[in-house]
């Protein structure tokens, strides 16, 4: 008989492969390259060509989107020559949903093939030197979220007990990202993301707290899914479109549809930078 532990390591794992069977099913090409859109940035999705898509209900276990701006929608097709696995949204713990169900397209993303994946998401720019509509390189994180995918029964098969997360966003593929953004003319910040849980906005002293520490930009997504795919043995790059500033001393805050707005105005520009990213991968 299976420990309780061994028994939830083989379900997880069962469950992995039906999504990933079914997703298969559909589109039988191997995806090297996985791609998360955050936010208001779903428009790049539909830039694939030969494209398959199929809501996240659509496929076995997985879970569904409910927030603001994120379609619901898997999207696998060839962007040139590069095959690739698109999130058209994402789903978040202030949904409800367990740090384990939030990487769990990402677990799945990985038994399809997927090596490379990039991150999207919205967030708050911290750093005074940033402006609201540009895009900033994540290049460490810090996770202020209380939790961690990784807590309970560690699947070997998917990884080790003890990931480094040293690193976690590949210097190798944040170079790519700076040739690209130069190639463009593109100005690209860099700094380190602060995930939070949410939904709630930061207080005054929150914001300052996290600026102390070293955080450049903050939002609610990301860090549990880039811990997820390191632990799989992933490449990442992150990138966030900084939609509003949140200064501890400004006078007010932008709201969720201020944020979106901002978002939305960013989706070509996102669109144009993947594009010619993928074609150096």
């Amino acid at each position: 008989m299976l420990a309780t532990g061994q028994s939830s390591v083989q379900e997880q794992r069962e469950r992995i492969e039906s999504s990933a069977a079914f997703i298969k099913g559909r589109f039988d090409t191997v995806p090297r390259v996985g791609i998360i859109l955050g936010s208001g940035l779903g428009a790049f999705a539909h830039s694939l060509q030969d494209a398959v898509a199929m809501s996240y209900a659509e496929v076995p276990h997985f879970p569904v989107s409910g927030a603001p701006g994120h379609a619901g929608r898997l999207v696998l097709g060839l962007v040139g020559s590069q095959t690739v696995c698109v999130m058209q949204g994402r789903v978040h713990a202030y949904e409800g949903y367990s740090q384990q169900d939030v990487v769990y397209p990402v677990r799945v993303m990985r038994q399809l093939g997927v090596e490379r994946l990039i991150v999207t998401c919205a967030a708050g720019g911290m750093n005074e030197g940033f402006a609201a509509g540009e895009l900033m390189l994540i290049r460490d994180h810090i996770n202020m979220t209380g939790s961690n995918p990784l807590i309970g029964p560690n699947d070997g098969e998917l990884g080790p007990r003890f990931p480094v997360m040293y690193d976690a966003y590949r210097p190798e593929l944040n170079a790519l990202a700076r040739q690209q953004a130069a190639r463009q003319g593109l100005s690209l910040r860099e700094g380190v993301y602060v995930g939070i849980t949410g939904p709630a906005f930061c207080t005054r002293a929150e914001l300052r707290f996290y600026r102390k520490i070293g955080g450049d930009a903050i939002g609610m997504s990301v860090v549990p899914e880039v811990i997820a795919a390191t632990h799989m043995g992933m490449s990442v790059m992150g990138l966030a479109a900084i939609t509003d500033l949140a200064w501890p001393d400004a006078p007010d805050h932008a709201s969720e549809e201020q944020i979106l707005a901002t978002s939305r105005s960013l989706e070509a520009t996102i669109g144009h930078f993947l594009t010619g990213l993928l074609a150096s991968f």
